[in-house]
């Protein structure tokens, strides 16, 4: 059987997630599946409802580029190869979530936040914290991530118009693959974060989510 190919150094792979990085941020994200919209016909046609949907949906894309940047940050940090794989798998779907979304968000007549890049950096930089904490301790992040990416798509499903039934069947896939990511994360060995560590996510979580509906 042929060796695996050597990993790559440092400096190579802080050039790959740059690269990363901008094209998450910066370039048109191209989703791998189909929307799960489909061929649904617009039906928000309110001017208020079209602007609060259209906002919660820049939120919901926000935290795709969030997500991307944490998957990211914690492969670039992962001790293990077949974690660190699982972690850009994971990061391929968030990518369908993103393209999904800036389409709609498009479809509404509004733009993404602003602050893309900030949430990416700051994103990329906790994940890769994470990473170091080690691969347990980082698929233990990757769980509660998920769990609590979850109760705030519920919550979308909750507050979009009734009527918005494209957006509903994004968010819908959306939060059936979170739920996919964190069952995998515990199942591969991921361990339970302490109490503070949970209501820490939860509060950064909250700053983004309510920067990102306005800007």
């Amino acid at each position: 059987m042929p060796a695996a190919p050597p990993r790559p150094g440092l400096l190579d792979r802080l050039i790959t997630e740059f690269d990363r990085g901008l094209r998450t941020v910066a370039a048109a994200n191209v989703a791998a599946r189909e929307n799960p919209a489909g061929s649904h016909p617009e039906t928000v046609a309110d001017p208020a409802a079209r602007r609060h949907a259209a906002a919660l949906m820049r939120v919901n894309h926000a935290g795709e580029i969030a997500a991307q940047a944490l998957y990211h940050g914690q492969a670039l940090t992962a001790r293990n190869e077949r974690v660190r794989r699982s972690l850009l798998d994971a990061a391929r779907d968030e990518t369908d979530h993103l393209a999904w979304c800036e389409q709609r968000v498009r479809e509404l007549d509004s733009r993404t936040s602003l602050f893309a890049p900030v949430w990416y950096a700051g994103s990329f930089a906790i994940g890769a914290l994470a990473g170091l904490a080690g691969d347990r301790t980082s698929l233990g992040f990757v769980a509660e991530t998920e769990k609590q990416v979850i109760e705030h798509l519920e919550s979308h499903l909750h507050e979009l118009p009734d009527d918005d039934e494209r957006s509903r069947r994004i968010v819908a896939q959306m939060q059936a693959d979170e739920a996919k990511h964190g069952s995998e994360a515990l199942e591969a060995g991921g361990r339970e974060l302490p109490g503070f560590v949970q209501r820490l996510m939860r509060g950064t979580a909250r700053i983004m989510t309510r920067t990102a509906y306005r800007i």
